[in-house]
């Protein structure tokens, strides 16, 4: 029985970064020897045990057979006598096809060292195209590693398999998922470009496109280190409420994600003239973002939109409303509804009374 660390871990060492996670692969061994040297096992679809002390996985050596459409399709074979070799060629990168040995040896059977030096995401072979996942996670690749480049020949069979419709046949979530991580990525709009050419970002997102401006605003989402729901708002702010609707049923977008793109796409053409709008249109605005109850969600609605501006170092118009809602939110409502007496008055009452307090800001009546 011997082990080996394999795929990220290998590859981010071997590329100087940070490694995060050990995924380690056991060659020669069966489960209930695994159990026996006190593993515990978790896989549900192949053998994956948790290491009894440092809790990393340990998967036993595999085979695969792709059986039916989609990244479900497949038929697993875990025995004793299956290789590293056989191992590491099932997966999708060759840059994620090299494993460590617990003497250290690196063992590259597929010229993953080398694609490394040439900066290049290659397909280790055509068994790619049995995996539409493998599509979302080059394109994450490229956001992480934005250097990189995806070699020819994988990029041509990367679009016959979204010709075949293989895309079409991913969940939801797991296109969420993959998304989701490239955006949170260094360099996002490395993603969106690897999908355009590749002819997947019109079957996943056709609202979007992947002009200049697009491609700037999420990775100056990137730069300013935003969160997911913010990077998400930037990203959609110019394609209209429906399409964000649309995107967000389609792809079960988390709320918290869908709500923040829903305002910002809704509000942005308002917060670009706000310097324009009295004290009764800016209440107005407030209450409709909610922004009493959720001032945070402004705030990030107000870094969505910044991500637009060519410079996103200082936002005077930002910070007004800022101090517009301030004045706002400083209003006593129930002290208001007290003194107005009449049920049916007091939602107007508090409406002019924060009016009132914003026109001090603004200087407008």
């Amino acid at each position: 029985m011997r082990s080996y660390v394999v795929g990220g871990a290998v590859r981010d060492a071997l590329l100087g970064l940070p490694v995060k996670d050990h995924d380690h692969v056991v060659v020669g061994a069966t489960p209930e020897q695994m159990i026996e040297a006190g593993f515990r096992a978790v896989g549900k679809d192949f053998p994956v045990f948790l290491h009894p002390k440092t809790h990393e996985e340990y998967a036993l050596a595999r085979t695969e057979r792709k059986t039916a459409p989609g990244y479900h399709g497949f038929v697993f074979h875990a025995a004793p006598d299956v290789t590293l070799e056989q191992d590491l060629v099932r997966r999708d990168l060759t840059i994620n096809a090299m494993a460590q040995g617990e003497d250290g040896v690196i063992v590259d059977p597929l010229g993953g060292r080398n694609d490394l030096e040439a900066r290049l995401f290659r397909h280790v072979s055509d068994a790619f195209a049995e995996d539409p996942v493998r599509i979302l996670r080059v394109a994450r690749f490229a956001a992480r590693l934005p250097e990189f480049k995806v070699a020819g020949d994988t990029n041509v069979l990367m679009r016959q398999m979204v010709e075949a419709g293989e895309v079409d046949a991913l969940v939801p979530e797991r296109v969420w998922q993959e998304l989701a991580r490239g955006l949170m990525e260094r360099q996002p709009s490395r993603m969106l470009v690897v999908l355009d050419e590749c002819g997947a970002l019109a079957r996943l997102l056709p609202e979007l496109d992947t002009q200049e401006r697009t491609l700037r605003v999420i990775d100056t989402a990137a730069q300013q280190d935003h969160p997911l729901e913010i990077r998400f708002a930037a990203l959609m702010r110019d394609v209209g409420t429906a399409a964000v609707e649309a995107v967000s049923k389609r792809l079960k977008v988390p709320n918290e994600c869908r709500d923040l793109a829903l305002m910002t796409a809704r509000e942005h053409g308002v917060l670009a003239q706000a310097r324009e709008l009295d004290a009764d249109a800016l209440v107005t605005l407030f209450e409709r973002s909610d922004a009493f109850r959720k001032s945070a969600r402004f705030v990030q609605m107000l870094l969505a939109t910044r991500c637009h501006a060519k410079n996103t170092e200082h936002d005077p118009a930002g910070d007004w409303l800022l101090q517009a809602l301030g004045a706002a939110r400083g209003v006593d409502a129930g002290a208001v509804a007290a003194r107005c007496g009449q049920r049916d008055r007091i939602a107007h009452a508090v409406h002019q009374a924060r009016v009132e307090a914003v026109a001090a800001i603004c200087n407008k009546v």
